[in-house]
């Protein structure tokens, strides 16, 4: 297999693979699907495996932090590790948000962070975003931005980071704080295509989740709203031999402002696929741009950015 095409992420110096692991996939029951140790031990090193050096996690990701700092924290040097602060640390794994909520003070967010390292057996993490898009006030009300800086001077997180959406995004890329956004995006999914732009003219990198829109279409995608915009759209005669995940995901790739697209699974053959794929790289242009034109036509339009 072709090696993935990578990026700089923004101005952190960091190259990453076009193509990410979103780690969520291994939390596991009630939350998740039921994995079993040896089946994360198999997914984790197959990521390594196929070249891909970034991967995302959370402490809300039940237990996927437990199963890196396990199997793969040997492999340390070949991976970038994305975690998340904000969550409740010592909330037991798989609990539910509304059961354990998110809090964004200093406290918090230095006890989850050190938890974190411990949980993946390491002495930082690369970049530590926040989690759940919280608003400037919360961040900074209750100290937590000032405490992941503070993690920073201390060498525990090298870059700042946050998992945003609207209508924060906007106020958060006008901080000039952070070092990297993670935003939803795919070609059914648009409602941040220019705000990607926003995050990437401040040099910001930017990291997309959600860009095979959970799986891509399918008679049995777990968002039907997905699978009847991808229908609306049509899109099919544009596919070739590409099946639709292909698609969206090369989709993904074609925005510029892209740095990688954390994807998750927790089956290696899916794995292999995403990666023969993203080998592949963006879309031709003009494949992209009448992509883009159908999507519009069928009212699957980008939303202007919150100003």
């Amino acid at each position: 297999m072709a090696d993935l095409p990578t990026h700089r992420l923004g101005s952190t110096g960091l190259t990453v693979t076009a193509l990410g692991y979103g780690a969520m996939e291994l939390r596991g029951a009630p939350r998740g699907r039921e994995i079993t140790p040896e089946q994360a031990k198999t997914v984790l090193n197959a990521v390594l495996d196929a070249g891909i050096n970034y991967i995302d996690t959370s402490i809300d990701y039940g237990s996927s932090e437990e199963f890196i700092g396990e199997f793969i924290s040997n492999r340390r040097s070949q991976y970038y590790l994305a975690g998340k602060c904000g969550c409740a640390a010592g909330a037991p794994p798989g609990a539910g948000r509304g059961d354990y909520p998110h809090v964004f003070t200093r406290e918090n967010v230095i006890a989850g962070v050190e938890q974190s390292l411990r949980r993946m057996k390491t002495d930082y993490i690369d970049v530590m975003q926040f989690h759940a898009s919280p608003s400037k006030r919360t961040l900074e009300e209750n100290g937590a931005l000032e405490a992941l800086q503070e993690l920073r001077r201390q060498g525990k997180v090298r870059f700042l980071g946050v998992s945003g959406t609207r209508p924060n995004l906007s106020e958060q890329i006008g901080m000039g704080v952070f070092d990297v956004f993670q935003v939803p995006y795919s070609a059914v999914e648009r409602d941040h295509e220019e705000v990607l732009f926003a995050a990437d003219k401040t040099g910001a990198g930017v990291v997309v989740r959600g860009g095979v829109a959970k799986g891509a279409p399918s008679g049995q995608t777990r968002r039907q709203d997905q699978w009847e915009r991808w229908k609306r759209a049509g899109l099919e005669d544009l596919l070739e031999d590409a099946t639709p995940m292909e698609f969206i995901l090369r989709f993904t790739l074609s925005h510029p402002a892209l740095d990688t697209t954390i994807v998750g699974t927790m089956n290696p053959e899916h794995l292999r696929a995403n990666a023969a794929a993203a080998t592949k790289g963006p879309l031709a242009h003009d494949v992209y741009q009448e992509a883009k034109r159908r999507l519009d036509t069928a009212g699957i339009t980008p939303l202007e950015p919150v100003t």
